[in-house]
C-alpha cells in the first residue's frame, strides 16, 4: 500500500492529471478499492489492487513525463524555427544592402601585369639545381659587364 501511495504521489507531482488523467484515475480508483479491501481485512485482494494501483500510477507518471518532454521539444523546435527565420531575413536584408551598395560604386578597372624591366635579361641556362642567373644589359659596351652571381634562393 505504501509503494502504491508513493507512486500515486509521484504521478501527481509530474502533473499526470493533465497529461494522463485516465491512467491516473485508474490508479486512484484501484488504490481506493485496495483501502476498502484492507478495511474488510481481505489482504490478498488489497495487495493485488495495491500492486495494480502502483503499476497504473507508474504508467501515468511515465506517460506524463513523456508528454511534458514532447511539449518542451515542440516549444524549442518552434523557437529554433523562429530564430532560423530571423537569421534568414537578416541575411536577405544584408544581401540586398550589399547589392544596392555595389550598384552605386563605379565599375572596377582590370589591371594588367607589369612587364619586366628592359634592363634585365636572362642568361644562359645553368646546371639543374643551381638556380638561374640574371644580369642587367650593359648600356655602355666600353665597360665590362659586372660579374654574374648564381641566385640560389637568397643564399650565396
Amino acid at each position: 500500500m505504501n509503494q502504491a501511495q508513493m507512486q500515486l504521489q509521484a504521478a501527481r507531482d509530474v502533473d499526470a492529471s493533465a497529461y494522463d488523467p485516465i491512467d491516473l484515475g485508474n490508479a486512484q480508483s484501484k488504490f481506493q478499492q485496495a483501502q476498502n479491501a484492507m478495511a474488510k481485512r481481505d489482504y490478498d485482494v488489497a495487495a493485488q489492487l495495491a500492486d495494480e494501483s502502483r503499476a497504473d500510477a507508474e504508467l501515468a507518471r511515465a506517460k506524463s513525463r513523456l508528454a511534458a518532454a514532447r511539449a518542451q521539444i515542440q516549444s524549442k523546435t518552434s523557437t529554433n524555427q523562429q530564430l532560423r527565420d530571423q537569421i534568414e531575413q537578416s541575411l536577405s536584408e544584408q544581401q540586398q544592402q550589399n547589392q544596392s551598395q555595389a550598384a552605386g560604386l563605379p565599375p572596377q578597372q582590370q589591371t594588367q601585369d607589369m612587364p619586366a624591366p628592359t634592363s634585365s635579361q636572362l642568361g644562359e641556362p645553368i646546371q639543374q639545381g643551381q638556380g638561374f642567373q640574371t644580369y642587367p644589359q650593359n648600356p655602355n659596351p666600353d665597360q665590362p659587364a659586372p660579374p654574374s652571381s648564381t641566385d640560389q634562393g637568397g643564399h650565396l
